[in-house]
């Protein structure tokens, strides 16, 4: 399967065809649904099939086994392998999806510190840090700073490293609880130009300005030292 989203992530409609639909999920040859994982939703999309009816992608989950993308849809009708489909994707939430994961990497440049974990909505995004306990965090501070990182309108792009690489560089890995997948070959790095590198799996936007202003909802205490920054699209 190709998976079109990490070739282009504005790609919003694809032509292809099925190659399994059953209980656990509907199977396509291409895919521009990402899939649940790294805290970012799946996809949902619109199928429109040779006969002029459509079918709802509600939801995308990865298989843990076979590792092929499952289009979970609406109802209880089966397409036959070989059908061929059109892929619309739902283009707004999916796009708020990118801004807002794009903010969360910056979100992190701001706040220096371990994440312990993180979420994203297409509404709003959170990380959650490790942070000393007599470092205190200004809601204010860290919005303003946000958003001056965001108008600079910086280039993002992304980079394939391998483990071995990644092993020799663990200032790049921000994450405390999910250690990225080092025995494989390809690793793919998001890079916020001159800011910011880190491996990651998902959609992000092409630009740091395409975000827009953001809003520092609320800073919760989540333990001693565990501190969970919720940020929103303004």
């Amino acid at each position: 399967m190709a998976e079109q989203f990490y070739q282009d992530a504005y790609q919003t409609r694809l032509a292809t065809r099925v190659l399994l639909h059953d209980d656990a999920g509907l199977v396509l040859e291409d895919t521009l649904c990402y899939p649940l994982g790294g805290g970012q939703p799946g996809d949902c999309a619109t199928l429109t099939l040779a006969d002029g009816g459509a079918l709802r992608v509600v939801d995308t989950r990865r298989d843990r086994e076979s590792r092929a993308i499952l289009h979970q849809t609406e109802g209880r009708l089966r397409l036959a392998p070989g059908a061929e489909v059109t892929l619309e994707l739902d283009w707004e939430r999916r796009y708020r999806h990118m801004r807002i994961h794009t903010c969360l990497h910056l979100l992190s440049v701001v706040l220096p510190f371990g994440v312990t974990g993180g979420n994203l909505s297409a509404e709003s995004g959170r990380l959650d840090f490790d942070v000393p306990e007599d470092v205190a965090l200004d809601k204010d501070d860290i919005e303003t700073r946000l958003n001056q990182l965001i108008a600079r309108d910086l280039p993002v792009a992304i980079r394939m490293s391998s483990g071995e690489a990644l092993k020799a560089q663990p200032e790049l890995i921000k994450t405390m609880s999910v250690t990225p997948p080092l025995h494989l070959p390809e690793i793919r790095l998001v890079e916020v130009e001159g800011v910011d590198l880190q491996p990651c799996g998902g959609t992000h936007v092409a630009r740091t300005g395409e975000i827009g202003q953001v809003q520092v909802r609320k800073i919760e205490n989540k333990g001693a030292r565990n501190k969970r920054v919720v940020i929103a699209l303004a």
